[in-house]
Parts: C-alpha cells; structure tokens; sequence
C-alpha cells in the first residue's frame, strides 16, 4: 500500500510523522482539560440512557483513542451525547427489563449495529444523506429531544422517584410526587445548586467548565455533610478497563435494535457532519464526509465491544478542547489515557457523587438545543418551514423518540417531493436592451415572439411531477395572444428525468403535433439526452430538437418561419 492512501485510512499516523514539538504543550493542556469535563458528562449520560455511569466513561476512553487513529478531523471530540442518550434508552430499556447487565450488552450491540451500518456508508458513499435532515427539522426534533430528556431528567434532579412512562406521563408523575411531598430536600438543593453552578458559569464565561466545578462542589459538600446515606449517589466505580460485555443477547434483540441503530446512526452523523466542517472551515481545513462516516462508525463498533454505547461528536467538548488550544488528535488520546487512569488508581472519588448533580448536567446540556427564535424568525420567512419545524418537535414529543426520527426524516422527504412536485415554473419572453430571455410574470413589459412560447420548469421531471408539467405547457400553449408553432423549453434546471416522465413527454409532443407545434429543447445537459436514448426516444427527439442556448433556438424558429 502507497504511503498517500495508508495516510488517508489512518489519518493519526499522518499527522503523528508531522508532528511538531511546539503543538505537545497545547495538545497536553487540552488533553487533561478535556478529561474535567469528559468525566462528569460521560457518566451523566450513561445515566440519562438508563445505563451504569461507569458505561460512559468505557464510550468515552474507547471512542477518542480509535478517533485519534481513524479520524479525518484534527480536533473533533467524540463520545457519549445528550441527545442520543434518550434514543439509547428508548430502544434499550424495554428490552432489558430491568436487568442493568442486559441494558449493557444491548446498549453495546446497539452501538455495534450503528458503527456497521455507519462503515456501509462509508463504503457506499453515502456521506450526503445528512441533507435529508433539513435545518427547520433538525431544530424541531432537537427541540423535542430536549423536552424529552429535561422532563426525563427532572425525577433525579429532585430526588424523587416516578413509574415513568410517555414523558407527559412522567411529568405529570414528578408534578404528583412532588404536591405528595416526596421532594429530597438534600437531593433537590444540590440538584439545582449544581446546575445554577453550570449555568452561571456558561454567562460568566469561565475559563474553568462550570460542569467541573459544579460536579467536584456537590461531590465534596456531600462527603463532608455525610449525605452520602441520604441522597442518591453514583458510588465507587468499578476497578478495571473496557472490556466486552455482549453475553446474553440473542438474535431476536439484534432484530429489533436495526431499525433504533439505522435512526441513531443517521441523528448521529447528521451532528458529526456538521461540527467536523464547521470546525474545518474556521481552521481553513477541509474533511470528507464519507470518511467521516466511516470514522464514526470504526468509533460506534469498537466501543459496543468493549462495554460502552453508541456515541457522537461532542458540541460540548470539543469547543473546550479548541478552546485550551488542541492541535492535534493527541489530546483524545492523553484524555483518554487520564481516563484510564483514574478509573484504575481512584475510583472511589465518585463514591459521593450525587445523582442529583449528573441530572443537573445532562438538563444543562439538553438545554442548549431549546432553540425558539429559529422558529420565530421562520414563521416570518417561511410558514411552510416553520410548520415542518413544528411537526418535528411535536413527533419526538408525543409519538416518541425513535418514531420522531422516522417522523423528521418522512417530513424532510415529504418537504423535498413537495417542493420538487411544484416547481417553480415560467412563460418567458425578451426585455429591450436586457440579453437573454425572462420571467413574464416578473417582468410584463417583456415581448414574446411571435407563434414561439418558451417556457422553464425549475425541477428535474419525474412520476411526481411530469403530469403537472404536460398540463401546464398545454395551458401555456392554449392561452398563447396568437397560433403557436413551437415551444421551446429552456431545459438547464431539468437535471433529471425518469421513464414516468417520459411518458408525459411522448403524450405532450404528440398533442402538440396534433396542433401542429413543435416541441423542441435547449440547454438540455447531456446526461439527460442520453437518459432520453436509453429510455427508446431517441428516435422521436432527434438532434434537430436540441438547441444549445434558448437564443439560438429562438434564431432557428425565426429563420424557419420567416419571423
């Protein structure tokens, strides 16, 4: 193998070979910053996905270590994310049944399936499919989700504990115990304490992640108040390292975790995508999608075997990172490897760590995709838009998680047919001392020729909309001031055509024959000529109908009826 596409597999080892002295400093210092942070959210998000915390440190050191290897992007951080949390635990908690050990070995296959589905891609190049989640949807399911995991989240912040359920029924369950007077008073304050801790430390700016300081206070303030036997705590995490932990699944659990695995994977590399370019855009670098996919999913695999869950970018973290002055990839593994060292030399430190206070940062997370101006500012711009926004937020809302991706990603589709079914659409005609031919509608003042109608249909044609197209050029033709002898369509934003609109086409060109027009095309791209070859129509719309500019074919027209 070449050293040009070795480097492009293991893009780590590429950078290592380059890797200058005067990076290691910054590199260190983001490294060990990263793991202030890395620890409290890791194992507050295992514990929104229903999983033991110390899962979140196993998806957390697997992850970066195989990312520092694989990873096209020089900075971007990887590991467990609050808004995949709630999707883990829709489709892994009923399936356990209450055992922690099978959530593990679910949550673990669950990741396993997403990182095989997510490498497919990569090898398919399937990289685009992030565009069928557009911005409106992806605002209004990221919404939701953030309804879905504050609401899940507000039990152990109060220290109560619900049935749960839908999360109308969970919130009406912690509104029920807390009237009861089932509130820990001990639990809620450093719930709330914490998270105004994490809040005020987000407005004030600190250098220091208020989600360190808020998670070290409440560890510390319960140890010497002795609250441990009072309150809900994490305890001591198990001594060791990532190991596999898949016993016990069967095949009908991988069966039913496909299609949770196929939503989770496309929310998860929707996220991914778009943080890996912005990064590459501000550092004037460029990342390719498709090996992203493929890296994310090397990622997803290799920590569903070794115990952890399926995981994402980090919008958190990785701006920590970027901001103590990472360079390099080096900082996911020095992270990692302080990980590795704390689970193994002090993994007591968590034995006062209230859950309460892992609650208050996984609501503190979830808050920062509550996103109301986007819809305000849309219902302004695009009602349509706005409303697509709404759908989306209500479908994770009320139908549920996993069903809410398949509902955003219906909608995008639905979205996408319904603007390319009615396009838009144009008659047009030529402006005095303006070259080129335009719009009518937008410009009446403008001329047409006589017994010539030249019409734009801005969309590929295919079965949704070829019908649409052969009425409307019939309508044109009809309403024309005079006899028309041909239309010529300004065919450039006809990128495609499928044997549907084929059809229309042929129906279209014989009922203007019948009239005695011509139906004849400029500016067509030569991929769709030859697509009109393939589909046998060759014949009918020979060379003579193509033109290559609308103004040599307004110039033919002339010549050939004396205009």
């Amino acid at each position: 193998m070449d050293r040009g596409r070795f480097d492009r597999l293991l893009p780590g080892i590429a950078t290592a070979r380059r890797y200058e002295r005067a990076w290691l400093r910054a590199d260190l210092t983001a490294g060990l910053t990263l793991v202030a942070l890395a620890i409290p959210a890791g194992m507050a998000y295992a514990q929104a996905a229903g999983l033991p915390p110390v899962t979140g440190l196993y998806a957390t050191i697997v992850p970066l270590t195989v990312y520092a290897l694989v990873g096209p992007s020089r900075v971007l951080v990887l590991g467990p994310d609050s808004s995949l949390a709630p999707m883990i635990a829709a489709a892994v908690l009923p399936l356990a049944l209450g055992d922690p050990d099978r959530a593990v070995a679910l949550a673990g296959t669950l990741a396993l399936l997403m990182g095989a589905m997510l490498v497919i891609g990569r090898l398919l190049h399937l990289g685009f499919v992030t565009a069928l989640l557009s911005k409106p949807i992806r605002v209004g399911y990221l919404n939701g989700i953030a309804l879905v995991v504050i609401t899940s989240q507000l039990p152990r912040l109060l220290g109560v504990s619900v049935p749960g359920g839908s999360i109308w029924e969970e919130l009406g369950q912690t509104v029920q115990a807390v009237a009861a007077g089932e509130l820990d008073v001990a639990a809620t304050v450093l719930g709330v304490g914490s998270l105004a801790v994490i809040v005020l430390a987000r407005m004030l700016r600190s250098p220091v992640p208020g989600i360190a300081i808020a998670v070290v206070a409440a560890t510390v303030a319960t140890a010497a108040l002795g609250l441990a036997d009072q309150v809900p705590v994490v305890g001591a995490l198990p001594q060791g390292l990532p190991a596999p932990a898949l016993a016990g699944v069967r095949s009908d659990d991988v069966l039913a975790l496909v299609a949770p695995a196929a939503g989770i994977a496309l929310i998860a590399f929707a996220d991914t995508g778009v943080l890996s370019r912005t990064l590459a855009g501000v550092r004037g670098e460029s990342v390719d999608g498709d090996r992203e996919m493929g890296a994310l999913g090397l990622a997803n695999a290799a920590t569903g075997l070794l115990g952890g869950f399926p995981v994402s970018s980090s919008a958190s973290r990785t701006p920590v990172a970027v901001q103590a002055g990472a360079r390099t990839q080096l900082v996911g593994v020095v992270a990692a490897a302080a990980l590795v060292a704390f689970m193994v030399l002090v993994p007591g430190l968590t034995a006062t760590l209230p859950t309460s206070a892992l609650a208050a940062v996984v609501i503190a997370a979830a808050s920062t995709f509550v996103d109301v101006r986007t819809f305000v500012r849309l219902v302004g711009m695009s009602r349509t838009e706005a409303a697509l926004l709404l759908a989306a937020f209500l479908g994770v809302a009320f139908v549920g998680v996993l069903p809410g991706i398949l509902v955003a990603i219906a909608l995008s589709l639905a979205d996408f047919v319904r603007h390319a079914w009615d396009p838009y659409r144009a008659e047009l005609g030529s402006l005095e001392g303006v070259p080129g031919y335009h719009d009518l509608s937008r410009h009446p003042e403008g001329q047409r020729v006589p017994g010539l109608v030249i019409v734009r249909f801005d969309a590929p044609l295919f079965f949704a909309n070829g019908d649409l197209f052969d009425t409307w050029v019939r309508d044109v033709v009809e309403g024309a001031p005079a006899p028309v002898h041909q239309v010529v369509v300004a065919a450039e934003p006809l990128t495609g055509v499928d044997s549907t609109a084929i059809d229309e086409l042929v129906e279209l060109d014989d009922h203007l024959a019948r009239l005695g027009v011509d139906l004849v095309f400029a500016e067509m791209k030569g991929p769709v000529k030859d697509r009109l070859v393939r589909y046998g129509v060759g014949a009918r719309f020979g060379p003579d109908h193509f033109f290559p500019t609308v103004h040599s074919a307004v110039r033919e027209y002339r010549r050939t009826w004396h205009v």
